[in-house]
Formats: structure tokens, C-alpha cells, sequence
């Protein structure tokens, strides 16, 4: 009679089926900028270490930003999937993921003006909806360099960037991919009405706006399968000066585009920032209207743990929750949440340098006293 005394339920450990793909939790891993690439975007052998020990059967990874073309680099290290050598060198990190029973998606991104020239073809200036240029960052120190409007009759070919890296992405094995449409990325940049001063036809309204990322998802979908396809956005965010005077509006008007395509993945967004009250973090959970009207599968993401991972997917405001610095500290986290055991603390110094162990593949796992006690792998 053993098997009556069942745990409680763990909201966070249920099954659940996305589109055709059967997840065997809720627990995604969220993309995040490593930096372990070489110079010319090719993701190491190390990719394949840090990604396969993160993954879980029936778990769902998301690489960190990817970039579409040489245009779209933005940080040292950032892996790439336009040429052909980068397509080979994700094929066996993605082998790796797969072996351990995980589903894998590419998250695809084009960097826009958070660039420097140094990054950039021939030292040109990085491509945005803009020229004007960032303030410097003060974490990082970076320095941006002023940025090129690109013309109205230039956008294609950046969407046939975009489509280019989703076929790479299905080529190198991925079950599909995420398109970067958050944090002050070129897609923001072309979305916020803090970034976006045209007077064309992509700048104005939200419809104008939203029109460079809407013909990326309708490429995309054409060319991979509205099945394939998820977006990442954050209507709420102001990262790199990318503010909008009305986020619900636009959150809501890209959730609606995205329901025209039949069948498309996922929505990915991004809470607003927290606040503190009481000495406790509180996430702001603002994020329903956009649950209510999306037809597939709704992906939350920023600063949650265990406790409110739970919450909200007993309560259906979330499908799935993407973690990122637990995950990045924390290899098993999905088993840690079953347990409920103790968290490794990340450290932040070593999220982005580019050594391929330190602060990438050497956070601990639980100890093997444990390895009796039930696992997701």
C-alpha cells in the first residue's frame, strides 16, 4: 500500500503537452547570455556540457541568444547560427541535449544598436530602427557605438536573416526555435516607442511598429511551421532604453498577431520588475490579459522560485516557468524543486567571462546520497 502515500501533487513537476511536443515538467530552462563562443560565433564542445547537464526527459532548454548574421553580434563570445561551421559545431551540443531525453530550442536574436562597431563587418556601425546611441552601460562598462537607421527597403533582408537562422536551427537538430523579440534587442528597438522615432512605415502606431517583428514570425512560420515557433517578449521591460508608453497595448496586439498563425508554439513573456514589500520580493504578475488572449502555450519568466512556480501554474496564470540564474547555479534544478532541496547561490562575476568550467559547468549537483530518492532523469 505504499504507493498511496504519494507526495502532494508539485504543480511545478506535472506533465503537460506542448503543441506535439510532451513535456514531463514545467521547469524551463530560460535563455541567458553565456559568452562561451569563439571569436566567430562557433559554440564549443563545452556548450554541450553545460546545456546536457541542465537537460531532464521530457525537460524544454533554451539556447542563449543566438545571432542570425554578422551584423546581429553584440557581445564576445556570443554563439552564431548563419554559417556553416556554426550549424555543425550546434549539431552535437543539440545530440547531447537530445540523449538525455530534452526537447531543445534556439533562441534567434539580432542585437540592433546594443553593439559596437568592433562587432560589426568592416567596423560599420551597428543596424537599429534608430542612430540614436545608448548611453553607456555602467555594469558592464561597454561602450555602445552610434547606430545606422536601416532603410525601409533593408528590412527584408534581415527578416531573410531571421529565416535563414530557423532553418539552420532545424538543420543543426533544434525542435525549433525562439525569436528574441525582448530586452532592447533589435526587435524592441523597432517596437518601443522610446526607441522607435520613424516616420516610415515601421515606426508611429503600435501596428507600425510591431510590423518588422510580425513579418519575422509570418517568415519564420512559413518556413519551419507555426509548431516550431516561439517568441520572447517584454512589453514591461525599459533594458537598453527600450520603454513603451503603453505595454499592454503592445503586449496585446503581438499576442493577437501571433494567434492568426494556427498552431503557433509559444509565447515567452517577461514579467514586470519586481518590487519589495515587507523585506520580500514580489512579482508584479501582470502578465494575464496576455495569458487570457494567447491560444498556445504561455511561458512566464523573471524572478521567480520555487514557491511562485508553483502558485502560478496551480492557478493557470502560467503553462510553463523559465528560470534562468537558479537554472544557471543550479544544473538540477527540476530535481532540487521536486525535492525541495537547498538552491546553490549563483555567482554573478562569472556569468560572463569565457572560461569554459568556472561559473558554466562546475555548480554542483545534489550529492549522491540523494540518488535513491526520485529523479526527472
Amino acid at each position: 500500500m505504499g504507493h498511496q502515500e504519494q507526495q502532494e501533487v508539485i504543480p511545478l513537476m506535472t506533465p503537460y503537452k506542448m503543441g506535439h511536443l510532451e513535456l514531463s515538467h514545467r521547469v524551463v530552462l530560460a535563455p541567458m547570455t553565456r559568452c562561451r563562443a569563439d571569436r566567430s560565433g562557433v559554440p564549443q564542445p563545452h556548450a554541450a556540457v553545460y546545456y546536457s547537464q541542465r537537460a531532464t526527459r521530457g525537460g524544454l532548454l533554451i539556447t542563449e541568444g543566438t545571432s542570425v548574421s554578422p551584423t546581429a553580434q553584440g557581445f564576445p563570445g556570443s554563439p552564431g547560427i548563419w554559417t556553416p561551421e556554426q550549424v555543425a559545431a550546434w549539431k552535437p551540443i543539440v545530440d547531447a541535449v537530445h540523449r538525455k531525453g530534452a526537447l531543445f530550442f534556439c533562441q534567434i536574436a539580432h542585437a540592433g544598436r546594443a553593439s559596437t562597431n568592433d562587432f560589426q563587418p568592416d567596423g560599420e556601425a551597428p543596424i537599429s530602427s534608430t542612430d540614436t546611441q545608448l548611453p553607456a552601460d555602467a555594469e558592464s562598462g561597454t561602450v555602445f557605438s552610434k547606430p545606422r537607421r536601416l532603410r525601409s527597403d533593408e528590412i527584408p533582408g534581415i527578416v531573410g536573416d531571421f529565416r535563414r537562422a530557423a532553418r539552420n536551427a532545424i538543420e543543426a537538430g533544434f525542435d525549433g526555435v525562439e525569436i528574441h523579440g525582448a530586452h532592447g534587442f533589435l526587435l524592441e528597438q523597432f517596437m518601443k516607442d522610446a526607441a522607435n522615432d520613424r516616420t516610415d512605415e515601421y515606426g508611429g502606431s503600435v501596428e507600425n511598429r510591431c510590423r518588422f517583428v510580425v513579418e519575422i514570425v509570418d517568415a519564420l512560420v512559413h518556413e519551419v511551421g507555426a509548431c516550431r515557433v516561439g517568441i520572447r517578449l517584454s512589453p514591461f521591460a525599459d533594458y537598453m532604453d527600450c520603454a513603451d508608453s503603453d505595454p499592454m497595448a503592445l503586449g496585446d496586439y503581438m499576442v493577437r498577431q501571433l494567434n492568426k498563425h494556427e498552431g503557433f508554439l509559444y509565447c515567452h513573456m517577461v514579467e514586470p520588475r519586481m518590487s519589495i514589500v515587507d523585506d520580500r520580493r514580489q512579482i508584479p504578475h501582470r502578465l494575464l490579459p496576455f495569458k487570457t488572449v494567447f491560444s498556445g502555450t504561455f511561458i512566464v519568466v523573471g524572478g521567480y522560485d520555487r514557491e511562485e512556480g508553483n502558485k502560478v501554474v496551480a492557478e493557470g496564470y502560467a503553462d510553463l516557468v523559465a528560470y534562468g540564474r537558479h537554472f544557471l547555479a543550479n544544473p538540477d534544478l527540476a530535481k532540487r524543486f521536486e525535492l525541495d532541496a537547498t538552491l546553490n547561490k549563483y555567482d554573478r562575476s562569472t556569468f560572463y567571462t569565457q572560461d569554459p568550467v568556472i561559473g558554466y559547468t562546475d555548480y554542483p549537483f545534489l550529492s549522491d546520497d540523494s540518488k535513491d530518492l526520485p529523479a526527472q532523469d
